[in-house]
């Protein structure tokens, strides 16, 4: 049963350059019309998937700081009344640092919201104009710390390996950062993803991609720094005090169950992989047809499963447990991973073997997925 549920709003003011998520400009948004289609979705999953207390919920986008929050009120409300909640749960809410979204933050808060992940991206006024943001340093700080002094918890993200980006100004953006005292930090390489606008200027030749021996110095130092300041990796992009990780993507890195709902949303329950309608009209319709918003409902193969679980659960410092993991699927331990190129990689110092758990070491995790490809067994990535 699931006991995470993530909730998709699709809306944002623009379109990032460099995003590839399920996000959509509209002129403007029926509320009361999403709210209704967004509360059947909710039932049909906990229909479903419910029958535990959900510990954690995740806003995500798009840009969820748009939502009234007595939408997200109503979200909450009925989601404890499906599921019921944990004393502890974790409720977080994807915000963008403008000025209008920050007015919204302590009714949000009132709603319900406890944590925060703010979507600041850079401390540097001209990094910001280059990556499409609408907010500038300044009103990001400002967004800052109006969220530490409402919510529980604040986590904030920032891209670095931008074109031509320097050792010296990553190091001094990273160490403002830290000195925010934030308890968690999300930190991103910018990646040229297909069908972007930046794909679009890569090719054009209006920029070049920072070349990756100097992306991986950069990595090095993005360790180092949030080492030092009590903020290790966790993930290969997150960093946090102990007790601060993120329990929603935690969900996901450990191959947990969770339900997901509205446009394009994922889940996993039970086995099965589930995804939404992507395009918010095609979503609604759907619900208004039949209930829900769901697009396709497929069985994962044992195999699969396998492959997906340590294809996330590889990406935390914690690793893979191969006896657990292979309980639970049925599957010998030693199937899951190929022993000889495991022996081979922890020489060389970039992967690890304590007992049963298996993972990638710090000095491995720039070269994550071509490890990935080497260490995961070739019947389980073919699966």
């Amino acid at each position: 049963m699931a006991r995470a549920l993530y909730i998709h709003w699709p809306f944002c003011l623009a379109k990032c350059p460099y995003c590839d998520f399920n996000s959509h400009v509209r002129d403007s948004v029926d509320v009361a019309a999403w709210q209704a289609a967004l509360l059947a979705d909710l039932r049909h999953e906990a229909e479903i998937a419910g029958g535990e207390p959900l510990h954690s919920i995740f806003f995500g986008g798009g840009t969820p700081s748009l939502m009234p929050p007595a939408l997200v009120e109503a979200l909450l409300a009925e989601a404890e009344k499906l599921w019921g909640f944990a004393p502890d749960v974790e409720i977080t809410l994807e915000a963008n640092p403008s000025s209008v979204e920050a007015a919204n933050f302590a009714a949000l808060s009132s709603a319900g919201v406890n944590r925060v992940s703010l979507g600041l991206q850079s401390l540097d006024d001209s990094a910001l104009r280059f990556l499409g943001r609408l907010h500038d340093a300044s009103e990001g700080l400002t967004a800052l710390e109006t969220a530490q002094s409402v919510f529980a918890r604040v986590s904030f993200d920032l891209i670095y390996a931008l074109p031509d980006q320097t050792e010296d100004h990553w190091r001094e953006q990273l160490s403002r950062a830290l000195g925010f005292g934030t308890g968690h930090l999300s930190l991103y390489q910018l990646t040229i993803e297909p069908g972007t606008r930046f794909a679009t200027d890569v090719r054009r030749g209006g920029f070049m991609p920072l070349d990756d021996d100097r992306a991986a110095d950069l990595f090095a130092i993005t360790r180092e720094l949030t080492t030092d300041a009590g903020l290790p990796p966790y993930e290969i992009s997150n960093h946090a005090r102990p007790g601060e990780e993120s329990r929603h993507n935690l969900t996901y890195w450990r191959y947990d169950d969770y339900a997901g709902i509205g446009p394009g949303a994922h889940g996993r329950r039970g086995g099965l992989a589930t995804m939404r309608h992507k395009k918010p009209e095609n979503w609604i319709d759907a619900v208004s047809r039949n209930g829900h918003g769901l697009k396709e409902e497929r069985a994962l193969g044992v195999a699969e499963q396998a492959s997906e679980a340590l294809l996330m659960g590889l990406r935390l410092a914690e690793g893979v447990d191969l006896e657990a993991l292979g309980k639970r699927l049925a599957l010998a331990p030693a199937s899951l991973i190929q022993p000889d190129k495991l022996i081979h990689y922890a020489r060389l110092g970039l992967a690890w073997e304590e007992g049963s758990r298996v993972g990638v070491t710090s000095e491995g995790m720039p070269l994550l997925d071509a490890l990935l490809a080497e260490l995961v067994t070739d019947e389980l990535a073919l699966a």
